[in-house]
Parts: C-alpha cells; structure tokens; sequence
C-alpha cells in the first residue's frame, strides 16, 4: 500500500463518483478504478460499493475514510515541518499578544526564540482576545498569547497551553483612600466608581467584574469605558475611578497606580499560548515551547 492509495481512495470517496475524481486527480477513469480495486485485494475487503453512475462507502470504508484522511494531513504537516527545517526555517512567525496580561511572558519568550532561531521575523500583533482567536482561526496568525476566555466553545479548534496563572487586582491612585489597605474589602471596593475596558472589544472583562462581586451580589458601578491600558492607566491616575487589573499591570504602570488585594480574592486570569490544532510550522512548535520553557524559569 502507498500514499497514492489512499489519496486516489479520498478523492472518490468524496466525489462519490470514480470519473469526477479522476478529473480532479489527472488520470484515467480505469487506472483510478483499478488503483482502488489493488487497495481493496491489499486490505481484504470492500471499501465501496458501485452502481452505474455512483459509489458508496461500506461501513469499513467510512472508517478507513476517516483514517486515511488523519493520515494524509500528518503527512502533509510532516513534509511541511522538514521543508522550514531544510531551508533554514526564514521567513515570519506572526504572534498575537495583549500588552498587560502577556507582559511577564512575551519578552523572555522572544529572547529565547531569537536565540534558536535568528533567521526567523517575529511580527507581534495588538489584539484583543476575540481578535486573536479569529485571526489565527482565519491563517493571519501563528500563534497568540491570550487570557483563556471563560467559554470552552471559544477554544474550539484550538490547542492552548496554560502558561501562568495572574492574580487580579484593585489598581487605584496612590492618593486614593484606600490606597493605604493592605487588602481591601471588596463591600468597599464595590462603592467606587469603575473604569473598565470597552464591553464591545473586552466582553470577557465584564464577566470578570460581574464574577468578582457576585459573592457580595453588588454589581459594580461603571463609569467609564477605554479602548486600551494607554488610555486606562491615566484615567485611573488621575482618580477618576478604580479598576479590576491582572497583578502583570504593575511592569506597565510602575508606580503610577497602586495594586491592592481584594477580600475575598477573586480567581486569577489564565494566562496561556493558544495556536490551530493542526498545521503549526517547525517554526511556530519551537516558539510555543520557548513560551513553555520561559515560564517554567520565572
């Protein structure tokens, strides 16, 4: 049994018809009928049954259907692999990433990266969660470093890692009153004003919010919305409200917010590696475990 079995077998059995396939494949209608009828005397057994103008699956041709295609994509993703590997894996790695939660795993992760691979570009992209899971899904990207969203059906399709596990924080102006709590009630956290990030761009973050004080059922007062930490960070500064941070926060804003605990502690943001469940380059395997291998010395 060769390659060329199986490939001619997926072709008819999806076109359900032996001459549309040999169109598709680029040879006869008998040398097509008489590859599969070999595949059938190698195995032992009928993979299809013929009418005058169609073919049909026998139930061990769907299985063997199943199988040989699971075979033909390993296959393609292995020759794939080994052509980057030949040709000295140039080109570019493109890596989604949110600049707050992603701060303490992006840097020691490049260093690693470039360090293996030095012909290879890494081009990172600004995006939110959903932005990245839509771009990788459509090919634009590789890789991303993402807040693990709190519905599975998101990941659908999708291999993530988790990486670190980032406490959550109250970040308010050091002139804030209560930035002299070691620890901070949340009933008292919960009569600020919050400023949070855009629901249409973050949506995760407001189930964040409404997660955190549920055990106290308040639901936190919002007064305004940001499209990103450049503009979040000054707003909070200048004590226009407080808001619900990963602890990574403080390597973005130095001590211009103070980071305070919260009581009771609200569960810390999943941080972690996220990447199609197939067809990752030579390339794009060796920057996930620099990601893993980063982590694992922090």
């Amino acid at each position: 049994m060769e390659l060329r079995h199986l490939r001619y077998f997926v072709a008819v059995a999806e076109a359900e018809n032996v001459s549309r396939a040999a169109l598709k494949l680029h040879v006869s209608q008998p040398a097509l009928s008489r590859q599969i009828r070999d595949l059938e005397d190698d195995l032992g057994f009928l993979l299809l049954e013929r009418t005058a103008k169609s073919v049909t699956l026998t139930e061990a041709g769907r299985v063997f259907l199943t199988e040989s295609q699971a075979v033909l994509q390993r296959t393609e993703e292995a020759v794939l692999k080994a052509r980057a590997v030949a040709a000295g894996c140039g080109g570019e790695l493109h890596v989604g990433y949110s600049p707050t939660p992603t701060a303490r795993i992006l840097s020691p992760t490049l260093r690693a990266f470039q360090a293996k691979m030095p012909k290879v570009r890494v081009k990172l992209h600004d995006l939110t969660g959903d932005e990245m899971i839509e771009e990788i899904r459509d090919g634009k990207l590789q890789l991303g470093f993402i807040v693990k969203p709190g519905k599975a059906a998101a990941l659908r399709g999708m291999r993530f890692e988790e990486l670190l596990r980032d406490p959550v924080r109250l970040a308010v102006a050091p002139h804030n009153p209560l930035a002299r709590l070691r620890v901070v009630p949340l009933e008292d956290a919960a009569r600020e004003s919050f400023i949070a990030y855009s629901r249409k761009d973050y949506p995760g973050y407001h189930d964040l919010l409404e997660e955190a004080f549920a055990a106290i059922k308040v639901k936190p007062r919002i007064a305004e919305e940001h499209e990103g930490v450049s503009s979040l960070i000054p707003a909070i500064e200048a004590g226009q409200g407080v808001a619900l941070v990963a602890e990574s926060m403080a390597c973005v804003a130095g001590n211009r917010l103070k980071l305070l605990r919260l009581s009771p502690s609200p569960a810390p943001l999943v941080i972690g590696i996220i990447a199609p469940n197939t067809g990752l380059t030579a390339a794009g395997e060796l920057f996930w475990e620099c990601a893993r291998e980063a982590m694992q010395k922090v």
